[in-house]
């Protein structure tokens, strides 16, 4: 009896990867950015608070909505295209054997034996044939709207999570420090695991996702004790 062989490649992952990533690390930038320029204006721990936990819902909120919108929009563009071949199928069958076997072809395939695995695709699911080869739609591409938002939104609260906490278990004093050591080590962890879940190499994404990261957050603090100053 032979064992089956299963392979399960990184680039599997790239989708809800992405997503996570993206939610995550806006989610610490941000809520960051935002507490370390309220608390460079030399404002109370009441409103820094405040301003961290709204921060956190509109960000999430933000992300959720416009997750939904523009997977939705892929998702709708999907079930056009596959209305329309739907409508090619029924009208030139025929034609659409040669078209599937022109992009056989052209992937390297003998024109006869292209041909044969056309029919034999189509025999068994001529949509399904189209939408994964002619079209780019397969079960892991396919636009899952509601499934998006609700990662996403996920993701930024629980990114937005480490600056707040922080914000709340340090004194005014230490309060920019923390965020700031917090923050970087969090997006440090989070680009890491990253790197690793998607099979690339760690230290460029680490130094990559930090340096750029404390950028942000240099001069979103700089410009709350400009504003600080001038008020």
């Amino acid at each position: 009896m032979t064992n089956r062989h299963h392979e399960r490649h990184k680039i599997e992952t790239i989708g809800w990867l992405r997503a996570a990533v993206l939610g995550a690390n806006d989610g610490i930038v941000s809520t960051a950015s935002l507490i370390l320029g309220v608390a460079s204006a030399q404002v109370s721990t009441q409103s820094i608070l405040i301003t961290g936990v709204a921060g956190l819902v509109a960000g999430a909120m933000s992300m959720a909505t416009g997750e939904y919108i523009s997977v939705h929009s892929q998702s709708d563009t999907e079930d056009a295209a596959l209305a329309e071949e739907k409508v090619e199928l029924k009208e030139n069958y025929e034609g659409e054997i040669r078209e599937l076997t022109g992009i056989y072809v052209r992937r390297g395939l003998e024109h006869k034996f292209a041909r044969e695995v056309a029919e034999k695709l189509m025999e068994n699911n001529a949509l399904d044939a189209h939408a994964r080869d002619e079209l780019g739609i397969n079960e892991l591409s396919a636009a899952k709207p509601v499934q998006a938002a609700f990662s996403s939104a996920t993701s930024f609260s629980l990114g937005a999570a480490i600056p707040l906490l922080t914000a709340v278990l340090f004194a005014h004093a230490n309060l920019i420090v923390a965020v700031i050591v917090t923050a970087l080590l969090g997006l440090a962890l989070l680009g890491g695991l990253a790197a690793r879940a998607g099979g690339a190499k760690i230290l460029p994404a680490v130094v990559r996702v930090t340096f750029w990261s404390a950028l942000a957050m240099i001069i979103t603090s700089g410009i709350g004790k400009l504003l600080g100053t001038a008020i």
